[in-house]
Order: C-alpha cells, then sequence, then structure tokens
C-alpha cells in the first residue's frame, strides 16, 4: 500500500505542477495556479500519515515506510528548486516572461551550483534520516526496525556519492572554450 500510495504522490506532484503552472500562465489564473502549486507539500503530508498509521497498524517495518521517508527527504530538499526551475520556463514559454538563466556552465560558478544543488541532497537525507528515527522510536521494537534503520545508510550514501560527484566540479574546474579566431584573421 504504502509503494502504491508513493507512485500517487509522485504523480500528484507532477499533476499538480503542471496544473499550477497551466492555471498561472495559460488561463492567467494566478492566484489558482499558486494555491495548486502550495497543496504539493500536502501529498508528503498525507504519505507520512498514511505511513504513520500503517506502522501504527502493526505493519512490519520494511523497505516501503524507508522508501516513503527518503521520497519525502528528496522533495524537501529538492522540491522547492524543481519548481522554481519549471516556474521559470514556464513563465518564458507560455508568459512571454524572460528566458530564465539556465546553470553555469564553466569554472568556479559551476562548482557553486553544484554545491548548492548537493545542499538540497543533504537536507533530503537529513530530514529522511529524522523521518526514520522518528519511525523507529514509533516502532520501539528493536528487533522490527533493522529495514529502517538500513535507509539511513541508504540516504546518507546517497549524499556522499553525490558530494563527491559535486566536489570534482570544485577539484576539476571545466574551463570555457577559447573563443573561435576571427573570421579572416590568419595565423602565423
Amino acid at each position: 500500500m504504502v509503494v502504491t500510495l508513493i507512485v500517487v504522490c509522485e504523480v500528484g506532484f507532477w499533476v499538480l505542477l503542471a496544473g499550477g503552472l497551466a492555471f498561472r500562465y495559460l488561463l492567467r489564473m494566478p492566484r489558482t495556479g499558486l494555491a495548486l502549486l502550495l497543496c504539493e507539500p500536502l501529498l508528503e503530508v498525507v504519505l507520512l500519515v498514511v505511513t504513520a498509521l500503517d506502522l501504527k497498524a502493526g505493519a512490519e517495518p520494511n523497505w516501503t515506510h524507508g522508501l516513503a521517508a527518503l521520497y519525502i527527504g528528496y522533495t524537501v530538499g529538492h522540491g522547492h528548486r524543481t519548481v522554481t526551475w519549471l516556474d521559470g520556463h514556464a513563465a518564458h514559454r507560455l508568459g512571454g516572461g524572460p528566458r530564465p538563466a539556465g546553470a553555469p556552465k564553466y569554472g568556479m560558478a559551476r562548482a557553486r551550483h553544484e554545491g548548492r544543488v548537493w545542499l538540497g541532497t543533504v537536507v533530503g537525507a537529513a530530514v529522511a534520516t529524522a523521518l526514520l528515527q522518528i519511525a523507529i522510536w514509533y516502532v520501539g521494537d528493536a528487533g522490527r526496525v533493522s529495514s529502517l534503520e538500513s535507509w539511513r545508510y541508504v540516504a546518507w550514501r546517497a549524499a556522499g556519492i553525490h558530494g563527491v560527484i559535486a566536489l570534482t566540479y570544485l577539484v576539476f574546474p571545466k574551463k570555457a572554450p577559447a573563443p573561435a579566431p576571427a573570421a579572416g584573421s590568419v595565423k602565423r
């Protein structure tokens, strides 16, 4: 049941996002669009409550509960950035707004950008860890929570791998290509 709800929440996230942007830019109803966008966190609250009720009803803590915590953590860590990015593109394509600035491609600016994205992953791992710890306390039986404990390591392993990747942009910054020689100039 929890896996189905995770899928429903993910689909709901994209449906609310598309609906919010459509109301905002296509139908020129910015308040309705904003209201739909602000409903997105409610999906995570529903997932959290259903997961807690599932555990309270005596369900054996398993990978589905851990996945729910990681999903909620990821949404907290990266959801706002995702919505902001898509809103900027929708404002440009549908609302006649200016073209959004993309992520920097080179040098330290790219390294800072990748570091900020990695911080979203750290926030997600911290939220997931907190939710998993609360679930462990909630279950209260040390023999039944090993699955939940293992998901904390999954969260931090993902954050660590992402951190190493982000660090490569700092250690080995990509250099901007050299400008092409002007047309008609002769090389000697």
